[in-house]
Parts: C-alpha cells; structure tokens; sequence
C-alpha cells in the first residue's frame, strides 16, 4: 500500500483494514495483533464498564507500538466514562456507532483523536461529515451484529457514499477476503472494516463454541431480525426460533423485549450457550472454513489483494466488449 491513501494517512497505518470492535469478541489482545500485523486493531467497549475499557486500552498499549483505537456505541449508559477513560489514556482512534455523532466529535477531536463514525445510509453518512467525524463507514445490510433499518446491501451503499460525502469511506459488511476488499475499494471505498472473519481468530475473546458454530454457519444461516428494537444479524439457532414463533404470533414490541431479555449476546458469543444466547455474525460467515491467529487472516487478506489487483495492473482480468 502507499502513502497516496487516505485511511493510511489518517490512521497511520500500513494496510486500509479495519478490525471491527464487535460486542464480546474485540479484547486487547485482538486488537493488538491486528495493528501488529499492518492494520487498525479495535477494542470493543460495548462489552466493558469504564475501568475494564481502561485495563484493555493500558494492556493494548504495552502490547503494540503501532495505533489502535476503540468503538464506542453512542447508546451506552457508560458513555461519559467511557469518553474519560479514552481521552486520559490519549487514544488515537474512536470508532462511534449507534447514534448521533454531532454531541461528542468536537470533544474528542479537540482532544487529538481521529473519529470516524459507522453509517448505514447516504443520509447518515453526510450528517456525520456535517458533524466534522474524519472518515465514515459504510456498514451494508450483510453485516453482522446490529445493523441498519434500510436493508441497503454494501455494493449498493459504498458508491451512494463515497458520491455523497467528502470524506474517506471505509467499507463494511460482507467483506471477508482479498478479494472482497479489492471490490470493496474499485466501489470507491478507501478502506475496509471486516467484522465476523476476525470473531473466528485466536485472539478473539468470543467463546469457542460460537467460534466453532461461526465456521460451521452455511449459507443463508444467518438472518436480521428485531428491527422494532434494534435491528441485529444472528444465526438461526432455539433462540431465534422463538423470535420467529413470537412474531408468528402478532408479539408486541414489548413482548420481544421481554424475550430478549439482558445478557443475551454475552450469553451467546461470550458464554457459549449456542441454544438460548443471542449469536451475532454477518453473511460473510458462509466463507470462514477455519479459525486462524489475526496476523495470518490480514497476511492472507492482504495477499489476496495485491495477487489480484497484480493481475488487474498486468491485463489478464481485461475482456474484449467489442461487438461480435
């Protein structure tokens, strides 16, 4: 990669890859392994009270001297200590997600961090840029963990983004190989965030069981649903069984609440209850045939990127669309 990029530039990083900072699966040691490895390793704070959130950031910090940065769901009820935590410990990246971002940009950004905020629309790509965020990203429909109301896939998003904003985008959902990547980025994107492929990582703190159930999900083993909550991809297990059966029977949004219930995702990916947790993971996971250490999975992603786009540079992907 070159400096020419802009998600390099911005992030200071090697390879415009993005470890998504998922919910119960996204420690310290993930982090770490991914910033060593070229590119952006992310805690996940949505999963840590304040003073859990302040160990991971102190403990990826001795791990790595490359940048890493963490995901802050705008919904938390934690937020404000959240926020204190990362600015006492000067981390460089905030990824913000779930909400408004206008509130707390400045803040942070005045404080030297580099905020980037996570959009499932055009609409909400420009209101961030508007809210002086540094980068987006465009998360489509096959994402896993929770997701937009608009069911815009990411081959459809990426480009009514990168049209619509300014700022670099960075791409997300569906995105899992070398060569999802480089589609990710002829769309227009400058980067790529990739999610499930790195809950199947050694490093991952998601429980082994459901990294095991991830690798063996087939095709259309996943599905969104609870979108009268807040819409989230799951694989099909008993618990998604009863959704279904709840909705089947006209349940009220309160009544699906009551079903969900709390702890469920940490019972789920953290726990390993593959029967009655809650088991969050994008479409990609189709592809994912083994669990591998982080730097190997960027190694082979980025591998695939360079073959590829080789290729591409040398004319053997060019087809002749002259007429018979």
């Amino acid at each position: 990669m070159t400096t020419s990029n802009r998600v390099c530039r911005l992030l200071g990083i090697r390879y415009p890859l993005i470890q998504a900072g998922m919910v119960w699966c996204s420690p310290w040691q993930l982090a770490s392994a991914v910033s060593d490895a070229g590119g952006l390793g992310v805690i996940g704070a949505a999963s840590m009270y304040p003073d859990v959130l302040a160990l991971h950031i102190d403990r990826c910090r001795k791990a790595t001297d490359r940048p890493f940065g963490v995901n802050l769901p705008l919904l938390y009820p934690d937020l404000d200590a959240h926020i204190e935590r990362i600015l006492a410990a000067r981390v460089p990246v905030v990824f913000t997600s779930a909400g408004n971002p206008r509130k707390y940009t400045r803040m942070l950004k005045d404080r030297g961090v580099t905020v980037v905020h996570v959009v499932s629309s055009a609409a909400f790509a420009k209101k961030a840029e508007d809210a002086g965020v540094d980068a987006v990203v465009a998360e489509g429909f096959e994402a896993g963990g929770h997701n937009g109301r608009e069911e815009t896939t990411t081959f459809c998003l990426v480009p009514q983004v990168v049209a619509g904003v300014d700022i670099p985008v960075i791409a997300a959902g569906g995105i899992g190989t070398g060569r999802a990547m480089l589609a990710a980025m002829v769309l227009g994107a400058e980067g790529v965030q990739i999610g499930s492929r790195f809950v199947a990582s050694a490093e991952s703190s998601a429980h082994p069981s459901f990294k095991r159930k991830v690798v063996d999900t087939p095709e259309g083993g996943t599905v969104l649903t609870l979108k009268e909550l807040t819409p989230v991809r799951l694989i099909r297990n008993p618990f998604y069984a009863s959704v279904e059966k709840a909705y089947a029977g006209g349940a009220s949004t309160e009544a699906l609440r009551e079903l969900l219930g709390r702890g469920r995702a940490k019972r789920g990916m953290f726990e390993g209850d593959l029967d009655e947790g809650e088991l969050e993971i994008g479409q990609v996971s189709a592809q994912i045939r083994e669990v591998l250490p982080a730097a190997r999975i960027v190694s082979e992603i980025i591998g695939e990127y360079r073959t590829l786009l080789d290729g591409f540079k040398a004319g053997r992907f060019d087809v002749d669309l002259e007429p018979a």
